[in-house]
């Protein structure tokens, strides 16, 4: 561990600050908290993008069903949508939203497998390409064209 520090204030700093700073400023917790933010923004654009286009197309597909007005009463008083019913106090089995979680799930797996395929493949590339040789090996090489010049 390392020595507490002592701050400007004439109180030494617990050794654990300086500990938790470094642990923090470590290159793969940076990269975890990026792809941390990235996924929530990710997951906002697929969850309008299933709630907005896919679902609208789908029930129209269908038959002019509305997803998110797909459920059963279980209790309560029978209305038209899941609005009323949870204004109303309704208790109710939320088949359409959960058929939304499914989609929504559905696609940011599919995103995720193709980004994971993409990395691989260009970590494949770049680990197929030769190492540049070392200074040591270049003047071994050297020495060895030397050699082979003085040979008669």
């Amino acid at each position: 561990m390392s020595e507490p520090s002592a701050p400007r204030g004439g109180l030494p700093r617990p050794a654990w600050i300086d500990e938790f700073r470094a642990f923090i400023m470590r290159g793969s917790v940076v990269d975890l908290a990026v792809g941390i933010v990235i996924g929530a923004a990710f997951t906002g654009i697929v969850t309008s993008l299933v709630k907005d286009i896919f679902t609208p197309l789908a029930g129209l597909l269908i038959g002019g069903v509305d997803f998110t007005n797909l459920f059963l009463t279980l209790k309560g008083a029978s209305v038209a949508t899941l609005a009323e019913a949870k204004k109303a106090g309704a208790v109710t089995l939320n088949i359409g939203l959960f058929f939304n979680a499914i989609l929504q799930f559905l696609i940011v797996s599919f995103a995720i497998f193709w980004v994971v395929k993409g990395l691989t493949r260009i970590h494949l590339r770049e680990e197929a390409r030769p190492a540049p040789p070392s200074k040591s090996e270049l003047l071994l090489g050297e020495i060895r064209d030397l050699l082979a010049e003085k040979r008669p």
